[in-house]
């Protein structure tokens, strides 16, 4: 079990960080100073050290000395983010902006983790890869496993493949793809497959930057280049020197940045704001997107010389709902991992989850899914978790007409002398079974069995005439 040592100050945020580690089956000791951890414990006998960057005596990166090799992840407010680039160059192996979301969290220490046992190991021990956000793959041994992605559909094989002659070279990337599709899961590949690896990797949400801070927070600045600046700082990109660069929803950034970063891009250097001199750095640039750059660059919202200079290589990302089973796939790696959150053992996917599952559209791709399970394993009372605990909507005509052809008698409500031939199209199917089913079964029984809503039921009821029976078992209060 990874021993985690968690120095901060803060007795609330050091108490809920620690439950948090020790849910997930992690050891941890705590300390509120650097102080207090020498005379305690061992430093560099820990797997791992997150450390708040600000602490009564001496700075959270005064670990990174006295660890002897142990990687220190560093959390810092977000007024204070730029202060986190120094501790990247000091030898921090990452950084985290406080107030921290906990999957954030939990990722990060995953990959710390999972990277310092890649380091250490023989390639034959090398450990399992990484599933979207972070869900950990049980027994992965297929040829994607040092990408670190869950499925083997073809789009998803191709992109494999395409990452793989992508990530030794230098070349600028573009990746897009829905929201939610694992963009940065792909950008992180990339970084972990190049001669980079061992550089830091930078990942900046430009969206979530506001766009007063987000040149200085990109590029730095100098003392007194604006009201508040009042020391020099280093930027993002420069603490990326040597390394990688992720700019993620990079079709947010405004037109003034854009120009600095084509500099960057063009001639391999950056200028401070408020600054009059260039320097040097050497930076690999991975931007990803969920809109069309060609399009906003022909009405003039983003440039058009940067968006050739990011299409040097473009990888496009599917979304969930072209993945085909191998949605399933990341679905059960996502049951696997929020059951051991909670303690259970015993659950696992109905009949009709898994084929909601697989039907649904996900509008929300990876993202909505692993919300979907979170939420119906909390939810769950017994072992077999339904679509309804899914919160799954699926409708009708989210589904092929092939979907129902072949039905067992247990998906199809039963065996019966008069079951639906394939000649039936989905609507005659759908009228066929509630006007065979109904006399014996609860509207909720009828619903279930065709894989819709309630409310679906009753809306195909009213648009084909079928109107629902007063008497016997179907009325339901």
């Amino acid at each position: 079990m990874p021993h985690i040592l968690i120095v901060e100050d803060e007795t609330i945020i050091r108490s809920a960080l620690r439950r948090l580690l020790e849910r997930n089956q992690y050891q941890v000791s705590e300390a509120g100073s650097v102080q207090e951890a020498q005379e305690r414990f061992s430093i560099p006998t820990f797997d791992l050290i997150v450390s708040d960057l600000r602490l009564p005596g001496a700075p959270g990166t005064e670990l990174i000395k006295l660890g002897q090799g142990t990687p220190v992840l560093i959390m810092t407010s977000y007024a204070s983010l730029r202060s986190a680039v120094d501790s990247m160059k000091m030898g921090a192996v990452d950084y985290i902006a406080k107030p921290f979301d906990h999957d954030e969290m939990l990722q990060a220490v995953a990959r710390i983790l999972r990277d310092r046992q890649s380091a250490s190991s023989t390639p034959a021990e090398r450990p399992t890869g990484k599933v979207a956000n972070g869900a950990e793959k049980a027994g992965a041994d297929n040829s994607n496993g040092e990408i670190g992605i869950i499925g083997s559909c073809p789009p998803m094989q191709d992109l494999y493949s395409k990452i793989r002659k992508v990530a030794p070279t230098d070349s600028n990337v573009l990746i897009q793809g829905e929201s939610g599709t694992g963009k940065e899961l792909v950008a992180r590949a990339l970084h972990n497959l190049s001669k980079r690896a061992k550089a830091p990797m930078i990942s900046v949400n430009c969206a979530a930057i506001p766009e007063s801070l987000i040149e200085s927070e990109l590029f730095g600045h100098e003392k007194g280049a604006f009201t508040g600046a009042s020391a020099g700082r280093a930027g993002l990109v420069e603490a990326a020197d040597g390394g990688t660069l992720f700019l993620d929803e990079i079709g947010e950034l405004p037109l003034e940045a854009q120009a600095r970063l084509l500099r960057v891009l063009q001639e391999g250097e950056i200028r401070r704001v408020g600054s009059v001199q260039s320097q040097k750095v050497d930076v690999r640039l991975i931007a990803a997107t969920h809109r069309d750059l060609k399009s906003l660059a022909k009405i003039g919202q983003f440039r058009e010389d940067l968006y050739y200079r990011l299409h040097v290589i473009a990888l496009k990302l599917p979304a969930l709902r072209e993945r085909g089973a191998d949605v399933n796939e990341i679905a059960n790696a996502f049951l696997i991992r929020q059951s051991a959150r909670v303690n259970r053992t015993d659950l696992k996917f109905a009949t009709d989850a898994e084929q909601a599952i697989r039907h649904y559209s996900w509008p929300g791709n990876v993202r909505e899914l692993e919300n979907a399970v979170e939420r119906a394993v909390i939810l769950s009372e017994s072992p077999e978790i339904s679509a309804e605990l899914l919160g799954i909507d699926i409708e009708l005509s989210d589904l092929d007409d092939d979907d129902f052809i072949g039905l067992t008698p247990q998906q199809g409500g039963g065996n019966t002398s008069h079951e639906p031939t394939e000649d039936l199209s989905l609507e005659d199917y759908f009228q066929h079974f509630v006007l065979e089913h109904q006399d014996h079964m609860t509207e909720t029984e009828l619903a279930r069995k065709l894989g819709v809503s309630r409310k679906c039921l009753w809306e195909r009821r009213q648009r084909l005439g079928i109107p629902r029976r007063k008497t016997g078992v179907a009325s339901e209060s």
